[in-house]
């Protein structure tokens, strides 16, 4: 007989990481477990506080709700969740991984047999210029070809400057450069500061200005001298009808992927799906999950084959993560199946 149980599990950061919503200090996450004829299977629910469309007071009864149902299947399952893509996503994971041998092989390939790997892109975190200096030559001679800095927390002429100090030493043939400004212009400035970044050979800008303003977001798109990058955009538009109306309407250049936000494996090839047929590009993007998450993450990513550099995470970020065979490797993630998994709650 098939039945699940959810545990919560609190993440605690080595040190304070800036973000756009604050400080973050720990990070709460949830996971399903579902076990049946003596198998077990694992998912984790990457609910990211003040940000997830599904970030709302009656989270865990939904959870409850979900294992006391867990019978119905998975497909009826997830038909039920629409508004809770976090756990959409914790319960295919659990599924796979249920039907494996190995819980955390969700995607035999190349990748999880050590063979090959995953360009990512280095995280700057937001801090002051001095503490994101360190960070971007941290990043550089770890090999990162590939950098990608949270702007907007600070004063933007220091940003400006960070980039012109990079760029002074390293040019677009070296070190690719992306900024995420996570909504901070407004409107009225968005052009003047994307005409200002792309004197930097930048490779795009992730959502300028904040979500939900679709008109002036084509608008930014349309004339932007710097390609654009949709993300938060994506979280809360549910449905086949209303991702291709957003795609259509914003025409952006890129859309980023994040499973935890829009609704996992499928929610993820749904966009895929709309943005091929509308030449958009795209990558995709962990959000601050475990080891776990960014396990399942990391392999349905190479199932793809898109030779951009993702924007996985390094599982490094927590000191009371889970050992897995996760491993970054000059500007690369790979799995190294001489460690084994320790999944302990």
């Amino acid at each position: 007989m098939i039945t699940a149980s959810y545990h919560k599990y609190n993440l605690d950061f080595k040190r304070p990481s800036g973000t756009s919503r604050g400080v973050l200090t720990t990070k709460e996450t949830w996971f399903v477990i579902i076990e049946n004829d003596g198998r077990r299977g694992v998912g984790e629910c990457g609910l990211l506080r003040g940000l997830s469309i599904d970030d709302r007071p009656d989270y865990e009864k939904k959870l409850k709700w979900v294992c006391t149902n867990i019978q119905i299947g998975i497909e009826d399952l997830l038909s039920k969740l629409v508004e809770f893509p976090s756990i959409q996503f914790g319960l295919e994971m659990a599924f796979k991984s249920l039907e494996r041998t190995d819980a955390f092989e969700l995607f035999p390939s190349n990748f999880t047999q050590g063979t090959d790997s995953i360009p990512i892109n280095g995280l700057i975190w937001m801090g002051d210029k001095r503490f994101m200096k360190t960070q971007i030559i941290e990043k550089i001679e770890a090999g990162f070809n590939c950098i990608k800095l949270k702007i907007g927390a600070i004063d933007f002429l220091t940003e400006l400057e960070l980039l012109d100090a990079i760029r002074k030493e390293f040019s677009r043939e070296t070190i690719e450069l992306r900024v995420d400004a996570n909504g901070a212009f407004s409107v009225s400035d968005a052009l003047e500061k994307l005409k200002r970044l792309s004197t930097f050979d930048l490779h795009s800008i992730e959502q300028p200005i904040k979500q939900g303003q679709w008109q002036d977001m084509a608008r930014l798109c349309e004339i932007t001298p710097l390609p654009i990058a949709l993300d938060e955009e994506l979280i809360g538009v549910f449905g086949v009808t209303k991702k291709k109306e957003l795609i259509q309407t914003i025409r952006p250049q890129y859309i980023i992927l994040k499973p935890s936000l829009i609704g996992g494996f499928k929610g993820s090839n749904e966009w895929i799906d709309m943005a091929k047929t509308l030449n958009v590009d795209w990558w995709i993007t962990s959000a601050l999950e475990s080891n776990v998450g960014l396990n399942a993450i990391a392999q349905y990513t190479y199932t793809k084959q898109n030779k951009m550099p993702q924007g996985l995470g390094t599982g490094g970020l927590y000191t009371n993560n889970f050992q897995s065979p996760l491993r970054v490797k000059n500007g690369t993630l790979l799995y190294d199946n001489t460690t084994n998994w320790k999944f302990d709650l």
